[in-house]
């Protein structure tokens, strides 16, 4: 299995977050940080903001701020906003893909339990469980 690079990267940034709940963070400021594109950063907490885990402001203090405590952010729950329309095989895309044995496949099934199993198991953890230590000041 394979997590997107949206995931991988918003993950990051909730971790951030977590570190400092109170503070705003600027996508400009963790690009930097994780050496990463803004454009791609600013694309994920757009997605991160239009589903309510994190808030954006504009002007000098702006920035995005967790809406939610970090133990109250369930792991699982961002990789499945995250992931969203990134099916695990093509039998599992919208249009089902062009697979040839579908009908009598056994696998179909198993597969779909373990992506159930694979976020269920997240939801265990919270972004409190994996934030970042707090950067000290240089």
């Amino acid at each position: 299995m394979n997590l997107t690079s949206f995931t991988d990267y918003g993950l990051r940034m909730l971790m951030r977050m977590a570190s400092a709940p109170d503070r705003a963070f600027s996508t400009a400021d963790l690009a930097e940080e994780f050496k990463l594109s803004r454009n791609h950063l600013t694309k994920i907490m757009q997605r991160l903001a239009q589903s309510g885990i994190v808030e954006t402001r504009r002007g000098v203090n702006g920035g995005a701020i967790l809406r939610s405590k970090p133990a109250e952010v369930r792991l699982g729950d961002v990789v499945r906003l995250l992931e969203q329309g990134q099916a695990l095989v093509e039998c599992f895309g919208p249009d089902g893909g062009n697979c040839s044995i579908d009908g009598c496949c056994r696998l179909k099934a198993r597969l779909r339990q373990a992506e159930v199993s694979f976020i269920e198991d997240l939801n265990r953890s919270t972004l409190a469980d994996i934030a970042l230590p707090e950067r000290v000041a240089a």
